[in-house]
């Protein structure tokens, strides 16, 4: 099997597995449980959070743990506009984030917020002007994703908290870290983030888990209610498996290292798809190495996802959340239909290989040969 849809998600570590099935079958307590085995629980708990927040650069009472990235944005979005809405009703994101933002910025747009989504050119990247003109006092939430998940395209959030304090807005600051986290060295504090989101399926954790960054001083309404956990902001029992997997997954990270091998992995597939002929790299030039967004000209991509998948080799049409939707993403670049319905994306891991690579080139060539013939 050659798997390439790392961003979709990846393959659970044998130690983050080890750790879920430790918490289900042996240290199973309730974290809230006042015994022992709630203590020993509640311990793994702590322990889990004291790894993400070592890795963020942040204070282990800054993270709040949740079901996912999804979760995370929703209340990160909700939570902010619905705590500041007395001081501004005006959102500004991008036409091109993860629908769980996009879609719950949607929903406030639908109860008369004012939003303004900042596009990005043909190759995928945004002027940081853009959202200096944009910011006004009276926006209340500012919210970008530091990495594309169609794309890889990097985005400028560290210019974002200056252009908030020169315009005297009320905003917080809240970024999509998921693709980054783990990937690049992304540092809220540094970035100037009130809040920001990271999900554990992205780097060998299991599906189910992530985390919210809230600031110290920083406040946001719950979305949910119910519980004493994770400080009321997001009430019931943690799920400690997955908790605890997550912890694991993080404290295995080696950022620095695992960059430079993909880098040379991403050098060496633009190198091979440049061979093919007839492909179209729609990834921008500073995109993060792990993902490639290509376009087989003149195939469908899910003819060609199809093709590929029979011969074990696995890549993505685009962000798994959208389930084969056209691209929002693709179109907010300004692609032409025929670039974008025939986009694939690949993404790696710290697993993959230039075999892979190889394998992949090899079926592109004989698809856009093979399935050209054919229609």
């Amino acid at each position: 099997m050659r798997y390439l849809d790392n961003s979709a998600t990846t393959r659970v570590s044998p130690a983050a597995a080890k750790k879920a099935l430790e918490l289900m079958t042996e240290n199973f307590g309730n974290p809230s449980s006042l015994h022992t085995l709630g203590y020993n629980a509640e311990q793994e708990l702590t322990k889990a959070r004291k790894a993400v927040a070592k890795a963020l650069a942040v204070g282990e009472d800054e993270i709040y743990f949740t079901s996912g990235g999804t979760e995370a944005n929703n209340l990160a979005v909700f939570g902010a506009v619905r705590r500041l809405r007395r001081r501004g009703n005006k959102i500004v994101t991008t036409a091109v984030e993860h629908s769980s933002v996009a879609e719950s910025v949607k929903a406030l747009e639908d109860e008369g917020f004012e939003v303004v989504r900042v596009k990005p050119d043909r190759n995928g990247c945004f002027d940081p002007a853009d959202f200096k003109d944009a910011i006004d006092e009276k926006t209340i939430l500012v919210s970008v994703m530091a990495v594309n998940n169609e794309t890889g395209a990097v985005l400028p959030t560290e210019k974002l908290k200056k252009y908030i304090e020169l315009k005297k807005s009320p905003a917080l600051l809240h970024s999509d870290l998921v693709q980054g986290f783990g990937k690049l060295p992304l540092k809220p504090a540094k970035l100037g983030l009130d809040l920001a989101t990271v999900s554990g399926h992205k780097i060998h954790a299991p599906k189910g888990v992530g985390a919210l960054y809230v600031r110290k001083g920083v406040h946001i309404k719950p979305v949910q209610f119910g519980g004493e956990q994770e400080k009321k902001l997001r009430p019931g029992t943690e799920a400690l498996p997955l908790i605890g997997a997550f912890g694991v997954a993080v404290s295995e990270l080696d950022i620095s290292k695992n960059y430079a091998y993909v880098k040379e992995l991403n050098a060496y597939a633009l190198e091979k798809l440049a061979s093919l002929g007839n492909i179209v790299i729609n990834s921008p030039e500073n995109a993060l190495p792990y993902i490639i967004n290509i376009s087989a000209l003149g195939i469908r991509s899910e003819t060609m996802l199809h093709f590929l998948a029979e011969k074990d080799i696995y890549v993505s049409s685009g962000s798994a959340c959208a389930k084969g939707k056209p691209s929002h993403v693709l179109e907010a670049m300004g692609l032409d239909g025929k670039t974008a319905d025939s986009a694939l994306r690949i993404s790696f891991s710290k697993e993959n290989t230039k075999e892979d690579i190889d394998a992949l080139a090899d079926a592109l060539s004989e698809g856009m040969y093979t399935l050209v013939k054919r229609n």
